[in-house]
């Protein structure tokens, strides 16, 4: 089950995760400081991030970037090239995720993997992450929030 809900500088979802954490919220704006994609972790719990997006030679999946509960961390540097990208996160602390109906690659360790097709074939683990439209922004930040500070709707 996914709800989401839409301002002129910001996306929120709400995901249904399992185990520990019933909602997950996320929230993406755009991000006018500095030129970066970043990730910043607002919950209170350690979260390890994955990134996917398409270059010149096709699709690539990295990770993990572990962000410390109220961290934030850069992991693309520079400004953006491409318009979207995909995203997945896990709760290290309560066992919940963040993500969503695109299939690509991971695996337990740190990674790049070129390519989303025969993710298990290949030794790899599958996991669905969500798309993140920056609409061609400079810089984006994505900030993931813990499900009882999303009460109430979006932040405007």
């Amino acid at each position: 089950m996914i709800a989401a809900s839409y301002s002129s500088t910001s996306l929120a979802l709400r995901l249904l995760a399992p185990l520990a954490i019933a909602l997950s919220g996320l929230v993406a704006t755009a991000a006018p400081a500095h030129a970066d994609l970043r990730i910043c972790n607002m919950t209170d719990s350690r979260v390890g991030v994955a990134l996917g997006y398409r270059d010149a030679h096709g699709w690539v999946t990295e990770g993990w970037w572990n962000l410390d509960a109220r961290d934030c961390r850069s992991v693309v540097s520079g400004r953006l090239n491409v318009r979207y990208y995909y995203f997945y996160a896990l709760d290290y602390d309560r066992g919940g995720e963040w993500g969503g109906r695109y299939q690509m690659c991971t695996r337990e360790t740190s990674f790049t993997i070129r390519g989303t097709e025969n993710c298990l074939a290949r030794g790899y683990d599958r996991k669905g992450f969500f798309e993140i439209d920056t609409g061609q922004q400079r810089s984006w930040t994505i900030q993931l929030i813990d499900p009882d500070r999303q009460q109430g709707g979006a932040p405007q």
